[in-house]
């Protein structure tokens, strides 16, 4: 019975997730619908990160808040730039 707890106590220390620096992160894409609902829902709930994406398929809370940071957060204004940059074809550095 002891062997079982501290084999379940181990496998549940291993899968615990890593944190990770705001300045590795990935953008995440929304479809222009799921963003609409995003803020729509914020409007209405607010910081509810688990609610709203409740309401979106296949969607982590983690990745709606994700969204909302790098969306509204003045540290990845130029990363936002860039990023829509290269979607349009743009090679400019600038």
């Amino acid at each position: 019975m002891e062997d079982n707890r501290r084999r379940k106590h181990r496998d549940i220390c291993t899968n615990e997730a890593e944190e990770v620096s705001s300045t590795e992160w990935e953008f995440v894409d929304l479809t222009d619908q799921e963003e609409d609902l995003v803020y729509r829902m914020h409007r209405l709930v607010g910081d509810r990160w688990g609610l709203i994406a409740g309401r979106l398929a296949d969607r982590k809370p983690e990745e709606i808040e994700r969204f909302w940071i790098m969306r509204h957060s003045d540290e990845f204004a130029g990363r936002r730039k860039r990023r829509a940059r290269g979607r349009l074809g743009g090679n400019s550095p600038w």
